[in-house]
């Protein structure tokens, strides 16, 4: 039978959400991944070994909202089981949400329309203390409505090759971003964004050649320029993993998953 699982993470304490081992061997590397956390829990409840997919990678660093994973077991056990009995066994910075089962054809990943991503950025002139973990910083003034306005450009389909980074696996750079926002709230400026895929680091990458636009550095049609040059070198840094929430994926209602993952 397959499970449709929602997993919460704080990402800080690993180096990603991708196993760096086979399922039942010792990790070799000595860095703790999510996926592996996450399967060690399920295996357990089970009672034998199980392997997940998730909707999106997310690298080192970056938290989750609501990762969607799906996996695989004959284990006689009902959602609020597979929910809890995982959630013991997960250490503080995971748990899981909510399971529902799901047909044999849903696919975590594949089935996924849509995915959701936040950026927060702490933007005064002293670093954060608190919620540290979940904030970048800039310490000079930003413009975040010359930011929204800026992102534009990037709504529709594209080829993000200027915003994608070298090690990026994907076979092409065209992907279709849905909507992006930039908002502020008292200190704090968020960039909402939403594709039907993302490519490695595109998120940061974007957010690395918005901030200059806000400090006033560039002129907002420079990142429809970067768009159209498709050239990685000349877009700004990439932004740090701070700050960066996988908020989720959306999937089509007939896959009847709770509300925070159906478009």
């Amino acid at each position: 039978m397959r499970f449709a699982l929602g997993v919460e993470y704080d990402g800080s304490e690993f180096s990603g959400w991708q196993r760096l081992h086979r399922p039942g061997e010792p990790d070799r590397r000595g860095e703790p991944t999510v996926q592996a956390a996450v399967e060690e829990a399920l295996s357990f409840v089970a009672g034998h070994p199980v392997e997940v997919t998730c909707a999106g990678r997310t690298d080192a660093g970056v938290h989750a909202a609501c990762q969607v994973v799906h996996f695989d077991s004959l284990a006689t056990r009902d959602p609020r089981g597979w929910v809890l009995g995982a959630t013991t066994r997960l250490p503080p910075s995971v748990c899981a949400l909510w399971c529902v089962p799901v047909a044999d054809g849903f696919n975590a990943r594949f089935s996924a329309r849509a995915r959701r991503y936040r950026y927060r950025i702490l933007n005064r002139a002293v670093r954060p203390a608190l919620e540290r973990q979940y904030l970048s910083w800039e310490r000079r003034p930003l413009d975040a409505a010359a930011m929204h306005r800026a992102a534009q450009a990037l709504a529709g389909e594209h080829d993000f090759s200027a915003f994608r980074t070298v090690h990026c696996q994907a076979p092409h750079a065209r992907r279709d971003l849905h909507d992006i926002r930039v908002t502020r709230t008292g200190d704090v400026v968020e960039i909402e964004v939403q594709a039907n895929a993302f490519l490695h680091h595109m998120v940061r990458n974007i957010v690395g050649s918005l901030l200059p636009i806000g400090r006033g550095e560039r002129p907002e049609p420079w990142l429809a320029e970067l768009l159209a040059g498709r050239d990685r070198t000349v877009a700004g840094p990439t932004a740090p993993p701070d700050g960066l929430v996988f908020v989720g994926p959306r999937y089509p209602a007939e896959c009847r998953l709770p509300d925070e993952v159906t478009l």
